[in-house]
């Protein structure tokens, strides 16, 4: 922290956050991660944090980032109970458990911080942040053998010794209808299945992440309440 405290330019301290955090990063993640932890410094300075308020609170958003980041799933529920739990474990003194770095003042104020600067750009570091994950289906159809009927009339027997090549042209022509005919509807069957079930998952998938979006305006639009309620 005394490095970070000496540093005054945006340029020096993007130099020792990399240092200090081991930021190994290919751009843009580079600068997208140095820019968030040099935001939450010049956060500190302007609120007059202590180092040790300072520190706790780069950990903190370095916490919430890393659990971001961890699964290109939607986890941003998780996510924000995180980050009320690290902020309430630095805001009240409840030794082992917990340290009281920053009074309710405080601790509301990161927490609105936090919301504004990180969490309402949620998707974002998520998108730039995790690989991206595409579904790729590829269906395999199996060829139904042929099934010939060994019985024949005695007038077909006889059209035949009398039209062979005919009656070879046709049989051709009949074999690959037979055959075609129940895969075309076995393939339609799987398509149809295969469709259904999509459409059914997506609306599942739609539905929860509209739930997990109303729930994280509503924490926003009142980030106070929610706080003194967790206290």
């Amino acid at each position: 922290m005394e490095e970070i405290d000496n540093k005054q330019s945006i340029t020096d301290l993007e130099s020792v956050l990399c240092s200090v955090f081991g930021v190994d990063l290919a751009e843009p993640k580079r600068g997208v991660l140095l820019e968030l932890y040099v935001q939450t410094v010049l956060f500190c300075r302007e609120r007059s944090f202590k180092k040790e308020q300072t520190s706790a609170l780069l950990s903190i958003v370095k916490s919430i980032h890393e659990a971001n980041i961890e699964t290109p799933l939607d986890n941003i529920e998780q996510c924000f109970e995180y980050c009320k739990e690290l902020i309430l474990c630095h805001s009240v003194r409840r030794p082992p458990f917990s340290i009281d770095l920053f009074n309710s003042e405080e601790a509301n104020c990161i927490f609105k911080y936090i919301h504004n600067s990180y969490m309402r750009h949620y998707k974002l570091y998520k998108y730039i942040f995790t690989p991206q994950v595409k579904l790729d289906l590829t269906l395999t159809y199996s060829r139904i053998p042929d099934h010939e009927d060994s019985s024949a009339p005695e007038e077909t027997a006889q059209q035949n010794d009398e039209f062979p090549e005919t009656h070879e042209h046709t049989s051709i022509i009949d074999r690959e209808e037979s055959a075609l005919g129940p895969t075309a509807d076995l393939k339609a069957l799987i398509e149809k299945g295969v469709t259904e079930q999509m459409m059914h998952l997506s609306g599942q998938l739609d539905e929860r992440m509209k739930e997990i979006a109303d729930q994280h305006n509503s924490s926003l639009n009142s980030p106070q309440t929610n706080l003194k309620d967790k206290k």
